[in-house]
């Protein structure tokens, strides 16, 4: 079995929801950057299953939108995950490492958002985790005292 593999399975099954957005922007970012690579060495092949991928990752996030809870942000992000996979349409057919570097701002800004979304969680969390309860301990004992065994 793969390590990395495991690896990340495991940290995926223990992620809060908020962090599993984090992951798939940063899956997003990582296939952009191979996009662009594979632009600056001409391979068509590989651009091509790295946008593929990208468009899969972008159909987790938009398919996990819930306009009704959401409101205007879910609007929002479905706006901004139909002008990304245009953008990432528009580079398959007009291979540019430039086009691809403003996708890559565009989803680290979000990305960036998601991160503050985490942050503001994990802060309320810390606020209602109970502090943690100690047990009295045993007096130490005293001393310099002659210690007697009683029998009785």
């Amino acid at each position: 079995m793969n390590v990395r593999q495991s690896y990340r399975e495991a940290a995926v099954r223990g992620a809060t929801p908020v962090e599993l957005v984090v992951r798939l922007y940063e899956q997003m970012i990582e296939d952009l950057r191979q996009v662009s690579e594979a632009i600056a060495h001409n391979d068509i092949e590989r651009r091509t299953q790295r946008i593929k991928h990208a468009i899969l990752v972008l159909g987790h996030l938009q398919s996990s939108l819930d306009f009704e809870l959401g409101g205007k942000v879910a609007k929002d992000l479905d706006n901004f995950y139909n002008a990304l996979r245009g953008g990432l349409v528009y580079v398959q057919f007009h291979p540019s490492k430039r086009g691809v570097a403003r996708l890559i701002t565009d989803v680290l800004a979000v990305r960036q958002a998601w991160i503050e979304v985490k942050r503001v969680e994990d802060e309320k969390a810390s606020l209602v985790t109970p502090a943690p309860v100690t047990l009295p301990s045993a007096p130490a004992p005293e001393p310099n005292r002659p210690r007697v065994d009683w029998k009785g």
